[in-house]
């Protein structure tokens, strides 16, 4: 077997990274998610309709707790040292992200611990390593104190052998019609090149200049909005029942209005989109969210007003009525903290997808939403793609991760 491109997707979701992976001619071995949910997603898409991994028998193919795969297969992993060129993907550190309260406790924390040790244990030749923003940020109570968790990570990396760089990137750089910050960190074995620092900074310099070119041959703009996005998948175009959930409307496609829209909707033939459900608002709701778009035309993409909260005694955290003239602000795994930029709604599934770069034959699976104490277990579809990694991104920096190991 050719190993020159293998590569292990870790915390892998739903499966975003992966497909951008796909996109760029790297093969997968495995993927290690923990959500049967998001499992799913990546199942029927990278798995059955792709066939994209090679997967080894020792590991049943299914969802896993990556703990549990460092302490049952930890023969089977070192095993594979001198076979797997990357190991990708980036632990779900809610306890840095900038979206709720930061929580330097939080246990999910300690998963980048049994990343580091994975590494350990397989010794890839590249890592790719995504994290939220916050995970820059100085945490003041843990024993590194004053200290960015990124390079606590960096130092521990390093003590394995590896040269590595962390930058902010904005994924909306990169063609994504949204504005997403994360934080990217490269590694590179020090025992394969003289120049491993000469070429993770080549990797964060060639995605910045190449990314036109990129984005040129397939028709599409790094200045692409929302509206650029989402405008042919309005509720006027019409609706019907929806095919996975009888009880609610679904949106027909309308027209194409631009280059992505095309691009995203290659290869697609039927009427109504996949996963594009809307949501049963009251009459209550509708007439709140008409006002507040009338209200908001001129301070789009930004929380509501004092005043408005106000006036219409608005209690929830988080209300942003979008603006189909810009990119989106980053969006969370929360649907109902965004208004539709020119209808009185929040945003679809496939909505939500579209502004995460995915095209639109990849299929959600799993429930549309959750609540309650089922939040901490459950991963339903807006959740599944608020976490991921943007396809589109991801397959430009899997273009220049495959330069690296030439």
């Amino acid at each position: 077997m050719e190993t020159d491109n293998l590569y292990i997707d870790l915390f892998a979701g739903c499966g975003g990274l992966s497909l951008g992976l796909h996109n760029a001619g790297w093969n997968g071995l495995f993927a290690i998610e923990k959500s049967p949910d998001a499992f799913k997603t990546l199942e029927h898409n990278l798995i059955n309709k792709k066939n994209h991994f090679d997967w080894p028998e020792w590991l049943p193919k299914q969802n896993h707790d990556i703990n549990s795969v460092l302490k049952t297969h930890e023969k089977n992993l070192k095993s594979l040292r001198g076979t797997v060129s990357l190991i990708a993907g980036g632990p779900p550190c809610q306890g840095f992200s900038m979206a709720g309260r930061r929580n330097e406790t939080d246990e999910r924390n300690d998963l980048i611990n049994s990343y580091i040790k994975f590494v350990e244990y397989v010794k890839p030749k590249i890592i790719f390593f995504e994290n939220v923003r916050g995970f820059t940020m100085e945490f003041k109570k843990n024993k590194e104190k004053g200290i960015a968790y990124s390079s606590v990570v960096t130092q521990k990396l390093q003590s394995l052998g590896y040269y590595v760089k962390g930058k902010l990137v904005n994924f909306g750089e990169y063609g994504v019609p949204q504005k997403r910050t994360r934080f990217i960190l490269i590694g590179i074995r020090n025992d394969l090149q003289n120049s491993s620092q000469e070429l993770v900074d080549d990797f964060f310099l060639s995605l910045q200049y190449k990314s036109f070119s990129f984005l040129q041959k397939r028709g599409l703009s790094k200045d692409t909005n929302l509206q650029d996005a989402i405008s042919d998948l309005l509720k006027s175009n019409g609706t019907e029942e929806s095919p996975d959930t009888k009880s609610f409307q679904a949106g027909k496609y309308g027209q194409q209005q631009s280059s992505y829209q095309r691009y995203m909707r290659k290869r697609i033939r039927r009427e109504v989109a996949d996963s594009h459900r809307f949501s049963k608002h009251t009459s209550i709701t509708l007439e709140r969210f008409k006002i507040i778009l009338e209200l908001s035309i001129n301070r789009r993409n930004l929380d509501l007003s004092k005043d408005v909260r106000e006036r219409y005694n608005l209690k929830k955290h988080t209300i942003i009525p979008l603006c189909g003239a810009s990119k989106s602000p980053t969006i969370t795994t929360l649907p109902d903290d965004y208004i539709h930029y020119s209808e009185p709604r929040i945003l679809t599934v496939r909505e939500y997808a579209r502004i995460q770069s995915f095209p639109d034959w990849y299929e959600f699976q799993g429930k549309y939403t959750t609540g309650g104490k089922r939040r901490t277990q459950e991963v339903p579809r807006y959740t599944q793609i608020g976490n991921a990694i943007p396809p589109l991104f991801a397959e430009q920096a899997g273009i220049i991760l495959q330069k690296l190991i030439v």
